[in-house]
């Protein structure tokens, strides 16, 4: 058995964080490949027939930040920097002892911040069409998958099977119809969980390894909550529906604020919430990679020009979930989020939905300002 080094700072470090380097050391120690990656268009059944555990790298946390500026723009997507700060500081376990990262070619700050993450740590960068309406996207995507699989087949010396990606596809979708029922029960009048706590376990069922065990936990949680009310929601308070950007590093100035002032959220649209968990891949299809790409294909994202599949869903899920207003967060500097808020606005008020746009990063100076202004968007839901 191979013995894995700890960083050196790792006395430093919470209890929690070391908990975090301990689980997956003991993996890799196990003969187990990690993967890490940072977006929903990252096809996991692929790593997962190829033997690799996946998590997100995704940076939720301001405190990297300044390493991250040392070689990176200031002005840049926070989540970026977050993300690449734990990669300089050895902050993060699944960074460190990631065997490979998989990159994506979405946003502009991330393709570039991939080419710096190569240099230290092994970095695959996924070539995702940016338009899912042009007649050539799937069969670019379809063949951008083929390329993937035939390099992890290479690099970890594995044979990745259809038999393999059929029950890869079986898992993923077992799991994703699971969230999506759990986020569901927040369409009924009675609200069994609140915003933060739906999200609080969405969040941390993504890093369990064991992916039997995260569809069981999930499907235990929504049995037991089936015809609840949390004590933490509001009763008749406003249904807000969270659009935009990943929140992971802003969600408790911005959902915090809302069930502060009474609201509850009712629905995240975004990269944690119902959007990839929507993302269904035919189980009996000929070609399973085909498969794959033609249902990562349809999330929705403000990468797409035009994001036409966004714009179908969100009046849907405000409909089915009853929304009385969407509140679209949008990181600083994401550009892409932030000027398709504009559109994001037109549609919202062609259906007669009440629209709040938000910018912010991970800093808490803006947390008294935000608190203040979604209290009053709230208020002016009336009774």
């Amino acid at each position: 058995m191979t013995d894995f080094l700890l960083p050196d700072a790792f006395e430093e470090y919470s209890e929690a964080r070391k908990a975090g380097f301990l689980k997956v050391k003991a993996a890799k120690e196990q003969g187990q490949k990690v993967a890490g990656c940072f977006c929903a268009f990252t096809p996991l059944e692929i790593l997962d027939a190829a033997g690799l555990l996946t998590v997100s790298l995704c940076g939720m946390s301001p405190e990297t930040i300044p390493a991250a500026e040392t070689e990176l723009p200031r002005n840049l997507c926070p989540l970026i920097k977050s993300s690449y700060g734990f990669y300089l500081t050895d902050k993060c376990p699944y960074t460190y002892f990631a065997d490979l990262i998989v990159g994506e070619t979405t946003c502009d700050g991330k393709k570039k911040m991939y080419e710096l993450l190569g240099k230290g740590k092994e970095t695959y960068v996924l070539h995702l069409p940016q338009g899912r309406d042009v007649p050539y996207a799937l069969e670019m995507w379809t063949e951008e998958l083929r390329r993937f699989v035939r390099y992890l087949e290479e690099r970890f010396a594995v044979k990745i099977t259809d038999e393999k990606l059929r029950e890869a596809i079986r898992q993923r979708n077992a799991l994703r119809e699971a969230r999506c029922r759990l986020m569901e029960l927040l369409k009924a009048d009675t609200l069994p969980i609140s915003g933060t706590e739906l999200y609080t376990f969405l969040d941390g069922i993504g890093f369990n390894f064991d992916i039997k065990d995260a569809i069981a936990k999930t499907r235990a949680l929504a049995d037991s909550l089936s015809g609840q009310q949390s004590p933490a929601v509001t009763p008749n308070g406003k249904r807000i529906l969270v659009t935009g950007c990943p929140i992971g590093g802003v969600f408790q100035k911005v959902v915090g604020a809302v069930e502060r002032a009474g609201g509850n959220v009712v629905c995240f649209e975004n990269c944690s919430g119902i959007k990839p968990a929507r993302c269904k891949v035919d189980e009996n299809a000929d070609d399973p990679i085909a498969a794959i790409a033609k249902a990562y294909l349809d999330i929705g994202c403000a990468v797409m020009t035009p994001d036409s599949k966004r714009f179908e869903n969100l009046p849907a899920l405000a409909k089915a979930f009853r929304a009385d207003a969407v509140l679209d967060v949008a990181l600083q500097a994401c550009h892409t989020y932030l000027i398709e808020g504009r559109t994001i606005r037109d549609i919202c008020k062609e259906r007669g939905v009440p629209y709040m746009a938000l910018e912010t990063d991970y800093a808490t100076a803006d947390a008294g300002q935000i608190d203040t202004r979604i209290a009053a968007f709230i208020e002016t839901l009336g009774e």
